[in-house]
């Protein structure tokens, strides 16, 4: 805050657009591919206990006089109750990795790594909305809502979104016992940090996937001769004169990080899959979608 306050007004406008800039865009490719799917009956929502106006329906007998709405009754024949929309506790929460790894890009052809990320995790709050599901970002201090207003409120922290760190780790957050959760996210970061963060949400009995996003070159390594390896924040940087001679030992690593990933959704009941940014978006929301539907409690 303090360091907003001491901006110039041109230097503040000048800020506030970089961090609003591409909102309009990921929304919109999010809204895009949403629409390619037509969810079936993934929500819950129906009348019961909660805080959130649903509807008006006719009072019958048994109804206690303070359930009725007076100002709708007033202009018509009838009373009316005003029923409040069922709460579920069961929300889903979304870990959408914006670490500095995630910028990287093979190609101009294609997108970066964190651009499919956010696209298809906002896809799916989409489709979450849609069914009247709750749903928030875990690095929100706000709790999961439903609602399109939520998904405006995730697209403009996704479109600021951005860490200094070359990997990202989900970040740790008390979930209520039979949630659900995506992990969006390369998971090519040091494993040493990467089970006790992903163990913590399966204590608390919470389920739900995980999306390895790469690059088509980080699968298949297409590297050879004299090449300069350097994380995208330049912290590390590795030379080499024979580059071709150090693909068996990283494909190895990278098909053992994809087996470590396996066994822990076997064991925890969540569900794993990669998925490769020269590949259409689609496939990859239908099955997270399909897999948040297999994992409801």
């Amino acid at each position: 805050m303090t360091r907003l306050i001491a901006l110039a007004p041109a230097a503040l406008r000048a800020e506030a657009e970089a961090q609003a800039a591409g909102f309009p865009g990921l929304l919109a490719q999010a809204s895009r591919l949403a629409a390619t799917l037509s969810p079936g009956a993934h929500g819950r929502r129906r009348a019961g206990p909660g805080d959130q106006f649903w509807q008006y329906r006719p009072a019958v007998a048994g109804d206690a006089r303070q359930r009725i709405d007076w100002r709708r009754s007033a202009g018509a024949d009838s009373h009316f109750v005003r029923q409040m929309e069922w709460q579920n506790r069961k929300a889903v929460h979304f870990w959408i990795d914006s670490s500095a790894s995630m910028a990287y890009r093979s190609s101009d052809k294609l997108p970066a790594k964190g651009v499919r990320t956010r696209v298809l995790g906002l896809a799916i709050a989409i489709l979450l909305a849609r069914a009247g599901e709750s749903f928030g970002l875990m690095q929100d201090p706000e709790p999961p809502r439903s609602g399109r207003g939520q998904v405006t409120r995730m697209a403009m922290r996704l479109a600021a979104a951005g860490e200094r760190d070359d990997y990202g780790v989900p970040p740790g957050k008390d979930m209520t016992t039979g949630s659900r959760a995506v992990f969006i996210s390369d998971f090519l970061g040091d494993w040493n940090r990467l089970p006790a963060a992903l163990g913590q949400s399966a204590a608390q009995r919470v389920q739900g996937c995980l999306i390895q996003v790469l690059d088509p070159a980080e699968e298949a390594f297409p590297f050879d001769g004299r090449t300069i390896f350097e994380s995208m924040t330049g912290a590390v940087r590795f030379e080499t004169r024979r580059a071709g001679t150090l693909r068996d030992d990283y494909l190895k690593r990278l098909a053992a990080r994809k087996d470590a990933l396996r066994q822990f959704a076997r064991k925890t009941g969540w569900i794993f899959m990669t998925h490769h940014t020269d590949r259409p978006t689609r496939p990859a929301l239908m099955w997270a979608y399909n897999a948040l539907s297999k994992v409801s409690l």
